[in-house]
């Protein structure tokens, strides 16, 4: 799976020359050119990694990695961009949450080699998948939709976690039953998946009768769509 990485830079320019070489490195690769839309970028796809320019408009670079923190505390890493050269200015970069500190102007390479080195020290704990909101995290058996955890019993929590493994892919109700009960030591009504579905729509699903995450295809099964 490929890790998601932030670009949040005013300057077209270098945000587009970093998204090139981010994707030629096979990322997914999503760009922001102030606080506020890295914001709700942040929220819709969480990514691992975050490529923060200092010098932003409506919201600083300061501000928004303050707010980082709060929301995910060690699971996302960033990578600060600035001008200001001083080692104190690194120190302080460091000290408010930042895992790595480069100045400008940089060699694209180099951005690479640092985003891979963050990457080797921290990714353990970027063990998350993420699609429109909704991001899973097996390694701490949670869920969020956008800021908002979603509280999931284990068999709904399994459930979710093997559609978003399996996005656009058609599920039968068979091959959920051996993910939810692997061993076949009792009889598992068919419909019993229905019942799990149902309750996992009503805390995922804006309107969870007219689902647009987890639908059914009729005479299969179910499909978590995801364009």
């Amino acid at each position: 799976m490929k890790q998601t990485i932030l670009v949040v830079e005013d300057d077209q320019l270098i945000c587009e020359l970093i998204c090139i070489y981010l994707k030629k490195d096979g990322y997914d690769v999503i760009a922001a050119v102030d606080g506020e839309e890295a914001k709700e970028l942040f929220l819709m796809h969480h990514p691992c990694l975050i490529v923060l320019d200092l010098m932003l408009p409506k919201c600083s670079g300061v501000e928004f990695c303050k707010w980082v923190k709060d929301q995910e505390v060690n699971e996302v890493s960033i990578i600060m961009l600035s001008a200001k050269v001083h080692t104190n200015d690194k120190i302080n970069g460091l000290r408010m949450g930042a895992d790595d500190y480069m100045t400008k102007p940089f060699d694209p390479d180099e951005l690479l080699a640092h985003v891979e080195a963050v990457l080797r020290r921290t990714g353990q704990f970027c063990q998350k998948i993420a699609y429109d909101g909704l991001c899973i995290k097996p390694r701490k058996g949670e869920v969020l939709l956008f800021d908002q955890k979603i509280n999931l019993t284990k068999h709904e929590f399994n459930l979710l976690f093997h559609f978003m493994e399996n996005p656009n892919i058609v599920l039968t109700r068979e091959d959920l039953l051996h993910q939810l009960y692997p061993y076949g030591d009792k009889v598992v009504l068919d419909r019993t998946i229905d019942a799990h579905v149902k309750k996992l729509r009503e805390k995922i699903e804006e309107v969870p009768s007219s689902p647009k995450r987890i639908l059914t295809v009729r005479g299969m099964g179910y499909k978590f769509a995801h364009d």
